[in-house]
């Protein structure tokens, strides 16, 4: 999404099917494919002009929100990547890597493998440039990556890159929710230092004053900017902004009091450590991290004895505009809140991608560009999906299977 922004051109490597369909939908190559597989034996696949890896591995072995068995496992896979690149046998680290609690976990190694594989195959290039995301527990990993990456030994053979990870809050760069990622760039030297992305925005305070729970009805927050910093983006101002967007699927009526949208949003999650004290977000505050459970948190518009009110649900492309995606995106295939969710906030890309690739921060324009998705005519999804499923036979395991029920609610 940020590359197409940016005006990059990419492909995607996608194992769920579901975010396959929608990806074809939008006009974006993939191949529906295990990246391991690729990497070990259809790495002639990928075109040789590829000269940038950018990849998010699944965290959910290592989020808060999951049961943390990645985190645990951090000095094991720290040792991992040494192993690799030192040249240890890859049977040895593979019949390792599964005894891992979560097999997931691996996945994180796969970047450093792809970049080994380009160096070590005959008429490739190494990558110019770098790009990982993953949740903050996991920057310790990044870390080792940016000191082995800027020092070129082993099997990266003399290979080196100027390297930099940091903590990125999503809030100041424009995006209406609260999610803090750690992010890996390295970069060929020959372009100067990679320098700290600017930020846009205000910080916002996960601690602002104590609320009533049986009085959800603080509305206000602060406005304005400071300096050069705007305020942070609310739920209410994006979705109210996306609501207005020619085309535009959002209906938020049912969001609103009195001719402003006025709701506030109770988690799916607990917070401090108990599973039933669930937080709250105002319209006015930008919203808690998106996950793949956003289609269970609820909304509210009454503010007197809401335990007893009617609650709602954000739409797909409600949840979407919190993510940044355009209003219009075309969600496709099922489960497509986990979609969303897994995504990374597509503005936070765009603001690290430019700096990785442009050494600059995106353009006004390029922003104001990113709140539509051009339309995709039917004949190029269709086309996306034979290219990226083929015969369906190289795809993962079982991911085109068709249930009895599909079959009998199929047209």
């Amino acid at each position: 999404m940020a590359a197409h922004f940016l005006g990059f051109k990419s492909i995607g490597i996608e194992w769920d099917r579901n975010a396959c369909e929608t990806r074809y939908a939008a006009g974006l190559p993939t191949i529906h494919a295990d990246v391991s597989v690729m990497r070990t034996s259809r790495f002639d696949e990928i075109p040789k002009s590829v000269d940038v890896l950018a990849g998010g591995p699944p965290c959910q072995s290592f989020s808060v929100a999951g049961k943390g068995k990645g985190r645990r496992a951090l000095n094991e896979v720290k040792e991992f990547i040494h192993r690799l690149v030192d040249g240890d046998d890859e049977a040895r680290i593979d019949e390792d890597l599964r005894s891992l609690d979560d097999s997931r976990t691996a996945l994180v190694l796969e970047p450093l493998r792809w970049l080994l594989k380009a160096i070590e195959t005959d008429g490739r290039d190494p990558y110019k440039v770098i790009v990982l995301e993953q949740v903050p527990a996991a920057l310790p990993l990044w870390e080792v990556y940016a000191k082995l990456l800027r020092g070129g030994e082993g099997r990266l053979n003399g290979v080196k890159y100027e390297a930099e990870c940091w903590q990125l809050k999503t809030e100041q760069f424009g995006i209406p929710q609260t999610r803090t990622r750690a992010v890996l760039v390295a970069r060929r030297p020959g372009h100067g230092a990679i320098e700290p992305l600017e930020t846009t925005h205000l910080p916002f305070d996960l601690h602002r004053g104590k609320r009533n729970t049986s009085q959800p009805d603080l509305f206000s927050a602060d406005s304005g900017t400071s300096g050069s910093k705007q305020r942070w983006l609310s739920m209410a101002e994006a979705l109210d902004a996306a609501s207005k967007l020619k085309g535009s699927p959002l209906d938020p009526s049912r969001l609103r009091r009195g001719g402003k949208m006025k709701f506030f949003v109770v988690s799916n999650y607990g917070s401090g450590g108990n599973p039933k004290n669930r937080g709250r977000r105002l319209s006015s505050e930008p919203a808690f991290t998106v996950t793949g459970k956003i289609s269970r948190n609820k909304v509210y518009t009454s503010t007197e004895d809401y335990e007893a009110a009617r609650s709602d649900r954000f739409t797909i492309p409600e949840s979407g505009v919190l993510q940044t995606f355009p209003h219009n995106f075309p969600w496709s295939g099922n489960d497509q809140a986990q979609q969303v969710g897994n995504a990374v906030p597509p503005r936070l890309g765009m603001h690290v991608l430019s700096r990785a690739l442009r050494g600059n921060a995106p353009s006004d324009d390029e922003l104001a560009a990113s709140v539509t998705w051009p339309p995709v005519p039917p004949t190029t999804t269709a086309e996306l999906r034979v290219i990226g499923c083929g015969d369906q036979g190289q795809c993962p395991p079982d991911s085109h299977k068709v249930t009895r029920s599909h079959r009998e609610s199929a047209p």
